[in-house]
């Protein structure tokens, strides 16, 4: 029978890439439902092309205008409106998989709710461990749901780990996160502040959402990476380390205690993790070019530089500090990009806003979702009236 796939974010990179991969193995899965923010265009020719049973906008006026055009092109899919869509769309009991795209702290919600119906659940949405953390990896384990993660290097560590987890203790010594250092790893850090966003998305490996695209470059993507290790594989902080590696042939490695490492290679394309987790433990084409070995060039790696890079070094510091701090890091730095893409903030001052936020609020007792919502509001508005004080 075919898999039935429901996409969060299907208008996102990851989005379209998982189409693209499930539109190659029609034989195997078939779209359930997709979500979009607000590419009504987009979502309408995914529609035509996928015919989800349903879809969902994030807001009402994009929801009616995309059901007012699925209707005059003949389209089946139903359009759901209500606040609780996009959980009922990642629970549906005839949803078999989930991919978790959707970015940013919005994407938790549907995230649990997938996990509470034991889904298979592809994760590509790292705020949901970096806000939900403990809870999140609970509801996993309580509710019996696989989660597979699609984070190149997540998706590169977990290929290279041994199956049982329970031997992990006795035999890994560390995971390697590898990072390209973006667009701006060789440039002299005073110059930064004049960096605009159009240099600032200009990702030298990936093309990526603009969000995702700053977070490269200033190497926050990498911190929520290393939270988001921490907890896919029970990690303790200290044994997660960050090393630049400009090529991204290599996409993640695991040391063990003999001091052999395994790593993970593959062309910087994210259809390869894709294909991976939708298909696991099988292999599937992905679309992707092979490795041709007699054409690669040299590949380095470097130390990240904290000079250049001092985003990276707060996830650590967020980790090593009370529960919620991750949460009230993730919301400040939401806050402080966005501001820089509307150009109200100079790219060297998302780092000062991030770490104004984090040395303002403390965390109180977290139990809940509906405590950990609270908490990311919170640290947006401090976050936004930090971020005013350095208004350009």
């Amino acid at each position: 029978m075919k898999q039935k796939i429901t996409v969060l974010g299907s208008t996102g990179s990851i989005g379209t890439n998982t189409l693209d991969v499930v539109a190659r193995h029609r034989d195997h899965y078939e779209v359930f439902a997709l979500s979009a923010a607000t590419q009504v265009d987009l979502m309408l020719r995914q529609c035509a092309e996928f015919k989800p049973r349903y879809a969902v906008m994030a807001s009402a006026p994009h929801a009616r205008l995309l059901a007012e055009q699925l209707r005059s092109n003949g389209l089946a899919t139903e359009v759901l409106q209500s606040p609780d869509a996009l959980e009922q769309i990642a629970s549906h009991p005839e949803a078999d998989a989930v991919m978790a795209a959707i970015v940013g702290a919005a994407g938790l919600a549907p995230c649990l709710a997938a996990a509470r119906a034991g889904k298979r659940l592809l994760l590509a949405n790292k705020e949901a461990l970096v806000v939900g953390g403990a809870l999140f990896m609970d509801t996993v384990k309580c509710h019996g749901a696989t989660l597979l993660p699609i984070d190149s290097e997540h998706s590169a560590i977990f290929q290279c780990l041994p199956e049982d987890r329970t031997s992990w203790p006795d035999r890994v010594d560390s995971l390697l996160l590898t990072a390209s250092g973006g667009p701006f790893r060789l440039r002299d850090p005073s110059t930064l502040s004049g960096i605009t966003p159009e240099q600032a998305c200009a990702h030298p490996n990936f093309s990526m959402g603009r969000k995702i695209s700053v977070d490269s470059a200033t190497m926050m993507n990498k911190a929520l990476e290393v939270i988001e290790a921490r907890w896919l594989f029970d990690m303790a902080p200290d044994k997660i380390k960050v090393v630049i590696h400009p090529q991204q042939i290599v996409h993640s490695m695991v040391q063990f205690k003999d001091a052999s490492v395994l790593a993970q290679l593959g062309t910087p394309d994210m259809r390869v993790p894709i294909a991976c987790g939708l298909a696991w433990p099988r292999r599937i084409a992905s679309g992707a070019a092979p490795l041709d070995f007699a054409k690669l060039s040299a590949l380095t790696f470097e130390e990240a530089d904290a000079v250049r890079f001092p985003g990276l070094h707060l996830s650590w510091q967020a980790l090593h500090a009370s529960e919620g701090t991750t949460a009230v890091l993730n919301a400040s730095n939401e806050v402080a990009v966005a501001a820089f893409l509307e150009r109200r903030l100079a790219f060297d001052r998302i780092h000062a806003v991030n770490l104004r936020t984090l040395e303002t609020l403390l965390p109180p007792t977290l139990g809940s979702l509906e405590d950990l919502l609270a908490l990311d509001a919170q640290a947006r508005e401090i976050a936004q009236t930090v971020a005013r004080q350095w208004q350009l």
